[in-house]
């Protein structure tokens, strides 16, 4: 029996008023806000939240430093109510790194919404099993391990719900002893906060055309470690980032390092995925930042204990797409409401999903369904969200545009001004390419030689990948595509060295040369931490990321 559909069991169908895919800051927000309305209203309405994980919080990876901005709104007595949160943030310090030295930037010619006073350290993965408790109390229906695969439309092409996936398939694609038919969810509105390149967002932007008239959503690639280290060497509540060494000037990126909780370090590096050198690895350049003499020093007598990496979105304001279809929206890192400056996005997702749920409540009472949430669009485009997007939104194109210095200094400037004058400067910078077309051709460049990894303070990726506990059920279909099979070998190899062996960050992609000496691509889909950067950067845009059977990926513990 082939995986085509055909001859295959119907699907169960169940209705709710809302169904909300990811059980993310965005989706979980938008779950407890229909539940409050409700309450407040008298009412009773039904809601589901899908996740992908194995559970709440498994597949969410986060510096984090969070804004508490929207859990304040959320939840005003969160502390009262026992959220994970409890390491303040108390010094700020900004590095630029050179070879073997520093400079510490001051602080205060820093805008305002760079400083963090006011913020949080936290694991975002536990503040989001946090709100998937509040979520449940509430009656919310959440349901972990299970990944939405298709959108369902009705006869006008409205959005009436999502199906999961198929459980039990094999490999060869035909259901094994095991198989489940995935379940129909269906509601009146379908709200989508998967986070960044989330594969049914991709698709709803396409059929909708929801990017028509904005700028090419940018992104980042972030790969981040947690380490357990010397009680001497840690220094609760301190934020420090940086930029420079070891990336050169032309490539976007930097650190952060955040000390929080029990001797706990999260050590992360961000490499802008618009960089041009298709030998360069991010998480090579990564690995790297840890021996430079100023940072390798907080290690020394740690452990590492937690791995992980994902895309960022980075495109900032004029990449935001529309952000509603007939039937549902877009809320969070799906639509890329990420503050590329602040390197903070989960304030805005608890905003996006708290006004996608008054829009949907509103429109649920008037007894409406499958139409556009126009109040949701109209409360982002006019809010604080739009607000904070505003007045960052010309930095990643100088940063961009002219290189790491200039770039950074215009972009300051520009931060500046757009907080102290009325209603902000009267221009919005164009980002231009997609990160896949800025990547160079090989042969522009010189193959990078990284150093060896010596297993204690830096280590190779298959390493690293056991610390993220990720695990897939070997048996069952690929879920990295190949739109042509062909042109890993016949066009990449030749032209870029095949990048996919370099920018991702577990290993997923190798070339193999057999004993005649030729060359073969191979997906170790297994290894797949779903950070789906292969589906950014891939210079042809042959690879898409699409969910393998619920359950599977990362298992993020304390990220």
């Amino acid at each position: 029996m082939a995986m085509n559909g055909a001859g295959l069991p119907p699907r169960e169908a169940m209705e709710f008023d809302c169904v909300i895919v990811g059980a993310g800051p965005a989706g979980l927000a938008a779950a407890i806000r229909l539940k409050q309305l409700a309450a407040a209203a008298g009412r009773d309405i039904s809601v589901v939240v899908l996740e992908k994980g194995s559970e709440v919080g498994a597949h969410i990876l986060s510096g984090a430093v969070i804004d508490p901005v929207g859990l304040n709104r959320l939840i005003p007595d969160w502390q009262e109510k026992g959220a994970p949160i409890d390491t303040p943030v108390t010094e700020d310090r900004f590095l630029v790194l050179g070879p073997a030295g520093e400079m510490t930037l001051p602080n205060w010619p820093m805008p305002p919404l760079m400083k963090n006073h006011g913020n949080y350290i936290v694991s975002l993965g536990a503040l989001c099993k946090w709100l998937g408790e509040q979520a449940a109390e509430l009656g919310v229906e959440v349901y972990p391990g299970f990944a939405a695969v298709e959108v369902l439309y009705d006869d006008n092409g409205a959005v009436v719900g999502v199906a999961t996936g198929d459980m039990g398939v094999g490999r060869d694609g035909e259901p094994k002893d095991s198989f489940v038919r995935g379940m129909e969810l269906r509601g009146k509105y379908t709200l989508i906060g998967e986070g960044a390149r989330g594969s049914l967002t991709k698709q709803l932007v396409r059929k909708f055309k929801l990017d028509a008239g904005h700028q090419p959503q940018k992104y980042g690639i972030g790969l981040k470690e947690l380490w357990q280290v010397a009680p001497e060497k840690h220094r609760r509540g301190l934020v420090q980032h940086s930029f420079g060494w070891p990336l050169d000037w032309r490539t976007g990126g930097g650190s952060f390092l955040y000390h929080y909780s029990d001797n706990l370090v999260a050590v992360g590096f961000v490499v802008h995925l618009n960089y041009a050198n298709p030998y360069l690895s991010p998480y090579e350049e990564f690995q790297r930042f840890k021996t430079h003499p100023s940072i390798r020093d907080v290690f020394e007598g740690g452990k590492r204990i937690g791995y992980g990496a994902r895309a960022i979105t980075e495109g900032g304001w004029q990449s935001i797409p529309d952000l509603v279809f007939p039937g549902g929206a877009l809320m969070g890192c799906a639509a890329g409401m990420v503050n590329v400056p602040r390197i903070k996005g989960s304030h805005n997702a608890i905003l996006s999903g708290i006004a996608a749920a008054e829009a949907a409540f509103e429109a649920i009472e008037a007894g409406r369904a499958h139409d556009k949430l126009v109040a949701y669009e109209t409360a982002v485009r006019n809010g604080e969200i739009a607000a904070d997007l505003k007045r960052v939104r010309n930095v990643k194109p100088y940063w961009s545009k002219l290189g790491t210095w200039v770039g950074i200094a215009l972009g300051g400037a520009d931060m500046w001004l757009n907080t102290l004058i009325p209603g902000g400067l009267g221009y919005t910078l164009k980002h231009g390419k997609t990160d896949a077309e800025a990547t160079g051709k090989a042969k522009r460049f010189k193959p990078i030689v990284y150093p060896k990894p010596d297993g204690k303070l830096t280590f190779d990726r298959l390493t690293n990948v056991s610390f993220s506990a990720t695990n897939h059920e070997e048996d069952q279909p690929v879920h990295l595509k190949l739109a042509d099979p062909s042109i890993p070998v016949k066009e990449n190899l030749p032209d870029y060295a095949e990048p996919a062996q370099r920018y991702c960050p577990a290993a997923v992609y190798e070339i193999l040369v057999d004993d005649q000496g030729h060359p073969r691509f191979q997906i170790n889909a297994q290894n797949c931490v779903h950070c789906k950067t292969c589906d950014i950067k891939d210079p042809a845009q042959n690879i898409t990321w699409t969910c393998p059977e619920g359950g599977g990926g990362p298992n993020y513990s304390g990220m």
